[in-house]
């Protein structure tokens, strides 16, 4: 206890405090030191707007980062048929056991989709993409087989995983050859995956300079603040209530940061959607580039809180507690 205080107690009426009301005065206090908090940064605009500019900015470019790799697979609508698996038949296959064959396909779990291109279909569309036309008329027999195309789940679409599909599907009696070209999917996968690794990292080192910045602002702030810390400390202020303004401090940085950034990333979205959408008509496919929704919005609010409290935190518990009076 401090010595302000000592013998107070003496000879003085205790009173009795209930939880209810105890519950309603630390609420009531919380909500006026954030306040407070709050009200310091808008008497110092010019340094508040600084620091949540540096937060929101350095959370702007890996949100904007991942929306532009979780748009990847849209971009390119074909891409889901890069795992596709085609089955050559056997010419000499019956058209029972054709249709037996699908029918078993069609319940394995690793399979998602089946379709049957008899012969005849693909001499037809071999002659419309081929453009040898009635040169194919004087063919004595159709030489082209039976083709089955199999698209296997999104669990078995990774290429190890179709790999091994596809040794099984050769197994069948009625398959002559099975074709999957491997290395397009493992190089599709292998660019996803490097993207999203480098979205990772730029993510954590900028992660890193927010938590940095925060804290050095909130050690200046502590700084400034020594001499009333002091006094505090000598009335007999607990450590978590001189703590809890710092702790705001940092809060409303990283919520003020986040919204921030929340409009910059709407703002490049747009500025970006008219040149998609132009690269997209140049190729005569139809995209239209998806943002963030509210469960993304949530968490990037979340990560920016988050990242201010931890800077303030750490900044916090190693400086105040290096301010005591002698």
């Amino acid at each position: 206890m401090s010595i302000l205080f000592k013998g107070r107690s003496q000879g003085a009426q205790i009173s009795h405090i209930g939880v209810w009301q105890r519950f309603v005065m630390f609420f009531v206090s919380h909500i006026r030191q954030a306040l407070h908090s709050l009200g310091e940064l808008w008497r110092a605009p010019a340094a508040t707007m600084m620091t949540v500019g540096v937060l929101g900015f350095s959370i702007t470019l890996p949100s904007t980062l991942f929306i532009l790799v979780k748009n990847t697979e849209q971009i390119s609508a074909g891409w889901e048929q890069a795992s596709e698996i085609s089955l050559f038949l056997h010419r000499t296959t019956p058209q029972r056991d054709v249709d037996q064959l699908l029918t078993r396909l069609r319940l394995w779990p690793e399979i998602e989709t089946v379709a049957y291109i008899g012969k005849n279909d693909a001499m037809k569309e071999f002659k419309q993409l081929s453009g040898l036309g009635d040169a194919l008329n004087y063919l004595d027999e159709n030489p082209l087989p039976d083709v089955v195309l199999v698209t296997p789940t999104s669990k078995f679409a990774g290429p190890t995983a179709a790999a091994n599909l596809l040794d099984k599907l050769r197994g069948e009696r009625e398959v002559e050859m099975g074709k999957l070209d491997i290395e397009w999917l493992e190089r599709l996968y292998a660019l996803l995956n490097l993207a999203k690794e480098l979205v990772t990292i730029i993510a954590v080192l900028l992660f890193l300079a927010v938590v940095l910045i925060i804290g050095n602002t909130i050690r200046l702030n502590i700084l400034n603040k020594r001499d009333e810390i002091l006094v505090m400390k000598l009335v007999g202020a607990t450590d978590a209530f001189i703590h809890r303004p710092f702790l705001y401090t940092g809060f409303w940085y990283g919520l003020l940061g986040g919204v921030l950034a929340w409009f910059a990333v709407l703002f490049l979205l747009l500025w970006m959607d008219a040149s998609i959408s132009e690269l997209a008509r140049l190729y005569e496919k139809e995209f239209n580039l998806t943002g963030l929704d509210a469960s993304d919005l949530l968490v990037m609010l979340g990560l920016s809180v988050g990242l201010g409290l931890a800077g303030s935190a750490i900044s916090v518990h190693r400086h105040v507690r290096e301010i005591e009076p002698q």
